[in-house]
């Protein structure tokens, strides 16, 4: 199995599968693929057990059914193949090699390699700016009020909680809060790679400058300055005292700063709410 769409999911109620999904249930001989119906109910506290069953998590996830990091995703990789994935749909790498010549006389061209799709061709969400599709990873939780601009990425089982601007990289598990700006080029680190299990958060109203990054959560109303990169052992002078950025994660109204003079990274509170984003461009 190669994929799974899951048009319309549910939780909690039985779902039957329409007349209409049953007459697209067609082979497709140009990609060497048949298409038949599938009918699956899972327990989203149980691990995936299928490519069907990874398939419809990542749709839970981006139809907003479960919020990032409340579903089991434990071994999902080993249930998603690696897949040529076309303008047509997706084919098995040797058959997109095999029969290339023809897929061209087809008008088929291959997009990409790789086990997860594009969100937009499966779900469509509602009340969400995409400028760039192949950016953005089926299992993304967008909501309503999100713009992902042409810079953005967006991960499978991460996301926003509410209107967001997105022009940096929000790694898998990493959830958004409710008006924060990902300014261009800025970083949050996942859990993917490097061994940690922390899973990063950020607040609400909270920018994270471009080119910034950050391996600690922030809380609302933060600031982190262009250009600084804050892990869990970067130094941190607050006031007198020297400490570790990890002691820091989580909590609001920190702005985060290189000081000019001496490189130091200091963190000081702000007070009032932070940044407010443009409501024509998330209305």
């Amino acid at each position: 199995m190669l994929d799974a769409w899951f048009p319309h999911p549910v939780r909690g109620d039985d779902a039957a599968i329409s007349a209409d999904l049953t007459a697209q249930a067609v082979p497709d001989e140009r990609r060497n693929v048949r298409v038949e119906t599938v009918a699956l109910t899972i327990d989203v506290d149980a691990a995936p057990a299928s490519t069907a069953d990874a398939y419809l998590r990542l749709h839970a996830l981006s139809h907003l059914l479960v919020r990032p990091n409340e579903i089991n995703l434990d071994g999902i990789f080993g249930h998603l193949p690696n897949v040529a994935w076309t303008n047509a749909g997706p084919m098995l790498p040797d058959d997109a090699a095999r029969l290339l010549p023809q897929l061209k006389r087809h008008g088929i061209q291959l997009q990409g390699l790789d086990k997860f799709p594009r969100l937009t061709d499966y779900v469509l969400p509602a009340g969400v700016r995409i400028a760039d599709a192949s950016r953005v990873r089926l299992g993304a939780h967008l909501s309503p009020g999100t713009t992902v601009m042409h810079e953005g990425f967006v991960n499978f089982n991460a996301g926003t909680l509410g209107s967001s601007m997105i022009e940096g990289r929000v790694s898998q598990g990493v959830v958004i809060g409710d008006g924060t700006d990902i300014g261009g080029g800025a970083s949050i680190m996942g859990t993917l790679s490097g061994g940690g299990t922390h899973r990063v958060s950020i607040g609400a109203r909270t920018l994270l400058g471009a080119n910034a990054g950050v391996g600690i959560s922030l809380g609302d109303d933060c600031v982190v300055e262009a250009g600084l990169y804050v892990t869990a052992g970067t130094k941190v002078k607050v006031g007198d005292e020297t400490v570790k950025a990890g002691e820091l994660s989580g909590r609001d109204g920190i702005l985060f700063r290189r000081n000019s003079l001496t490189g130091a990274v200091e963190a000081s509170a702000r007070a009032g709410v932070g940044v407010t984003l443009n409501e024509a461009l998330h209305a």
